[in-house]
């Protein structure tokens, strides 16, 4: 045993925990030792007096003052140097070790010359069965790996003693093995200072070993070793010493030669590890990552110092410490290392969608679509209604999503919208023919809602048959079915993806992998559904509020993250409205401005959307049942709505309220759109498509009605629930009726359509040259002719833009495009081709008016196409089935080029969007860690209001 101990004792209190408490108990702790120091050292770090009295009633030998940033290796270099001892103890405040400690260490070192130091089990200060630290390991790389962190202390590692390296807390070292190898590196910032010191003394020669029966309890205060990570600001600390530990080490570790390699890699490394950060949903490691690797960067002196130490001690090569080392599969195995859940903790149960017959609702909704639609099967380009073709190349589709030159207007360079992106998304599913894919969508957009619907529905039960009531309920949703055979692209993919975004969003707060498939979600359909923006917002506002009043701010940080990437997405648009004094038109429908049939804004018309139904022909009832009595169709939404009124009774009425709460904010959109008009289509005024605001109603009332079924009747009225179950299914079933046989009844606004809404010629010659403009004129019917721009082979659905249908006074470029127009229609007027070929436009097409032709129209459209003829400078090319086409015989111009600021701004765009959806992107996708985690949670959302989930 060696003849004399220094105990060595650094108090350095953080602010945030009880040190005096912590000291005190050490304190005695030592003087409860069976086999006492020799002499006790304190150092005291800062100004604190009540710790300076309590330091100095200890009877300690000698008392040190440091400054209250000193670190616990500074703090031992400060003393060790006049140490008169054998063997000196490193201790901490909160390092309390039992009364056999310290006779246990001085044991072991005095039985085994070659020991540089012992270190004792540090176990839990008020928990002493569980292990926070027994030995340390090291990779290939340099990562530091606790042994046994965190087991309970079941004497499994008993057994154990040489070790690479040990925690610094409560080592026992002797004191020519300190000065030979210098110390603690202070480079270290405070973590693997045990691992790094057991490095040294094995190159040396010596050895470490363990004694895992000296115990001794610690509270993780940070004065020693790192903090316990209670609190966030202390996981950020843990991550940035760890890290800076580690690149410090590989610098100091490294040979000559690869040493440059190392520290020219730190910052690549740093941007890999940033992207592995997000895959493991740890964002929160990202910001300490790029920070050690800065100070690891730049503190080159520290390095140099660690390896003129190592390099003056060192005798054995480095291969003596292989097989200490932890390998890889070691490794892995302690990564995937899964403990079991504790008794009564929540367990995931099976999902069961083939069980469960949710693969058989699929099957079941994908033949009912291809009966519904059976036509579209040989449709190649789907028409009608808002729906136009998609531009015939994938490098188009992306080109109309871009910032830049827009494909309507005569130079407009603006914003894409949001929603362009998503056109783009589809079309590249198809991208031999992009336009197909669109018509694909429709022939699978029964059972993609279908299954959306399901899914969702495993947030609210575990009930195989509620979940099929959800399925089915959503897929037969009027307004939903309404969309499809309206032609209403946007408020199509709005449905199908709705139920997706709750069954991310619930969750959101408990995981990163949930907060990035949510933040993405909800970023398309906010594009989908700009009139759905104030709802959604006020949801997310809502679930911070709830987050922080109910989980102590746990997971707050994930929410608010759901709602950066529409941010980021909508920003140039917002701009570019708020600029352009039209802040009103973000909330216009995306897509093609079409002025369908939808309820009036009256009191008839809000019932109508009470009840759910967008139009008012009752959801194609009026059409169905052209002379017979329609009253009753509304009350077929009336058993859903009764069972979602019922919600806040049942037991689970938070999340019954909550789900009515959604359907209120739902009702409220539909209620405000209708009648609102903020874009226009030539001279028509389109109004806000009520429909959005009703598929956010439906989820919250369809939801509402399951939490009612789920929990609102006792286990033993089974057979009640399954009867109620299908009377909900057949009044929906009967809604939906009319709108599944539209198509089969030629009521359905779709048809096929051809791949250009310009004449062969034009488009022949659009798809070898995407810059040739034409000018379409249509005559009105009340008066006048509305002029366009298309650019390209066709007017598509990506190239339409709120940029032109939300303005409410004429732009510079709108006057000169009607002052063409007018000159045009004007056989007097002189130079105006010349003028149109300067712009690039080599076309002028006299398309027939919308609906039916009135006799204003009709005279409109004679007198510009005398006035057409009579120009020299225009070929005619005849009658087409798009209208009558003129070519310019001038020399066209080319389209004027963007000019070199807009270039640079849809770089930057595009850069700061990509990043941003890159992160989202990485954030959800799954890990093994994150199904281990889904596992310890219930699938379903909120059980109980207790639970907090």
């Amino acid at each position: 045993m060696p003849a004399r101990v220094h105990a060595l004792l650094v108090v350095r209190p953080d602010g945030r925990t009880p040190a005096a408490f912590h000291l005190r108990r050490t304190l005695a702790a030592l003087a409860e030792q069976t086999r006492r120091p020799d002499a006790v050292t304190i150092v005291l770090c800062g100004g604190d007096e009540h710790l300076a009295e309590v330091a100095g009633t200890a009877g300690a030998a000698a008392v040190v003052r440091a400054a209250a940033s000193t670190g616990f290796a500074a703090a031992t270099a400060l003393v060790t140097p006049t140490v008169e001892a054998d063997a000196v103890w490193l201790l901490a405040q909160d390092t309390a070790p039992e009364p056999e400690a310290l006779a246990r260490l001085a044991g072991a070192l005095e039985l085994s010359p070659s020991l540089a130091f012992v270190a004792p089990k540090l176990v839990r200060w008020d928990d002493r069965s569980e292990i926070v630290s027994l030995g340390v390991g090291m990779t290939r790389f340099g990562r530091s790996i606790g042994l046994a962190d965190g087991e309970l202390d079941q004497g499994q590692h008993d057994a154990v003693e040489d070790v690479l390296g040990a925690d610094v807390r409560g080592m026992l070292v002797r004191i020519d093995a300190w000065r030979a190898l210098g110390g603690l590196d202070r480079g270290l910032a405070g973590a693997d200072e045990g691992l790094d010191l057991g490095v040294r003394a094995r190159l040396v020669g010596a050895r470490v070993a363990l004694v895992p029966t000296a115990r001794v309890a610690t509270a993780g205060d940070g004065a020693a070793g790192l903090p316990s990570p209670t609190t966030r600001q202390r996981r950020r600390r843990i991550a940035y010493a760890e890290r800076l530990a580690q690149l410090h080490r590989r610098l100091a570790y490294a040979p000559a030669a690869a040493v440059l390699l190392h520290w020219l890699s730190i910052f690549p490394l740093a941007l890999w590890r940033t992207i592995a950060d997000l895959v493991r949903k740890q964002p929160a490691r990202i910001a300490p990552e790029w920070a050690a690797a800065a100070v690891a960067f730049v503190r080159l002196d520290a390095v140099v110092r660690a390896r003129r130490r190592i390099a003056r001690t060192r005798r054995v090569s480095w291969a003596q410490l292989a097989p200490l080392r932890i390998s890889q599969g070691e490794l892995r195995e302690r990564l995937e290392d899964e403990p079991e859940p504790a008794i009564g903790a929540p367990r995931r149960t099976d999902l069961r969608f083939f069980s469960g017959g949710g693969a058989w609702l699929v099957l079941a909704a994908l033949a009912g679509s291809v009966g519904a639609f059976f036509s579209l099967l040989a449709w190649p380009v789907l028409g009608g209604g808002a729906l136009l073709p998609l531009a015939d190349t994938v490098g188009r589709l992306w080109d109309e999503a871009s910032f830049g030159h827009r494909a309507m207007g005569l130079d407009t360079i603006g914003p894409a919208d949001p929603f362009a992106a998503i056109v783009a998304i589809i079309g590249s599913l198809w991208p031999w023919a992009p336009s197909r894919a669109l018509v694909v969508l429709w022939i699978l957009a029964l059972p993609l809602a279908a299954l959306g619907g399901w899914f969702a529905a495993t947030r609210v039960t575990e009930r195989s048959l509620l979940r099929l009531l959800g399925g089915a309920g959503w897929m037969l949703a009027p307004t939903f079915l309404v969309a499809l055979t309206q032609g209403r692209p946007a408020a199509v993919i709005l449905h199908l993806l709705l139920p997706w975004l709750f069954f991310a969003g619930s969750v959101a707060h408990r995981s990163w992998a949930g907060a990035g498939a949510a933040s993405i979600l909800l970023a398309a359909v906010a594009a989908s559904a700009p009139s759905l923006t104030p709802a959604l917002v006020l949801l997310w506002l809502l679930a911070i509020v709830l987050c922080i009043a109910l989980r102590g701010a746990r997971g707050v940080g994930r929410v608010i993250w759901t709602i950066v990437p529409s941010l980021a997405v909508a920003a140039p648009v917002v701009w570019h409205a708020i600029i352009g004094g039209r802040p009103w038109g973000l909330l216009s429908d995306p897509g093609t401005p079409w002025a369908g049939p939808q309820v009036a804004a009256d009191p008839i018309g809000r019932a109508l959307l009470a009840a759910g139904i967008p139009t008012a022909d009752l959801a194609g009832w009026s059409t169905l049942l052209p002379d017979g009595p329609t009253w009753w169709v509304p009350l077929l939404a009336a058993p859903v709505a009764l069972l979602a009124l019922a919600a806040p009774l049942t037991q689970r009425w938070a999340v019954g309220t909550a789900l009515l709460g959604v359907m209120g904010l739902g009702l409220a959109t539909a209620f405000a759109a209708a009648g609102v008009a903020v874009a226009f289509s030539q001279s028509v005024v389109v109004p806000l498509w009520p429909g959005t605001g009703l598929s956010l109603a439906w989820l919250g009332m369809l939801g509402a009605a399951l939490v009612t079924l789920d929990a609102g009747l006792a286990p033993r009225l089974a057979l009640a629930r399954n009867a109620v179950a299908l009377v909900v299914l057949v009044a929906i079933l009967a809604l939906a009726a009319p709108s599944l046989t539209a198509l089969s009844r030629g009521t359905a606004t779709i048809a096929n359509a051809g791949d250009s809404t310009l004449p062969a010629f034009v488009a022949a010659q659009g798809r070898d040259d995407p810059d040739v403009g034409t000018i379409v004129l249509t005559p009105q019917p009340e008066s006048g002719v509305a002029a366009q721009v298309v650019w390209g082979p066709s007017e598509t659905l990506g190239g339409q833009t709120t940029v032109l249908s939300t303005r409410t006074e004429p732009s510079a470029q709108d006057r000169e495009v009607a002052e063409l127009a007018a000159d045009l229609v004007t056989s007097s007027a002189d130079d105006v081709v010349a003028e149109l070929a300067g712009h690039g436009v080599g076309f002028i097409l006299l398309a027939p008016s919308p609906g039916t032709e009135t006799a204003t129209a009709r005279t409109m459209r004679l007198s510009a196409t005398t006035a057409l003829n009579q120009r020299d400078t225009l070929d005619a090319v005849g009658q087409t089935a798009k209208g009558e086409l003129w070519r310019v015989i001038e020399d066209v111009s080319p389209r004027p080029q963007e000019p070199a600021s807009a270039v640079v701004t849809a770089r930057l765009i595009a850069i700061g969007q990509l990043a941003i959806l890159a992160i989202a992107l990485l954030l959800a996708l799954p890990t093994a860690a994150t199904r281990r985690e889904a596992r310890r949670t219930p699938r379903v959302v909120g059980p109980h209001w207790q639970e907090g989930r």
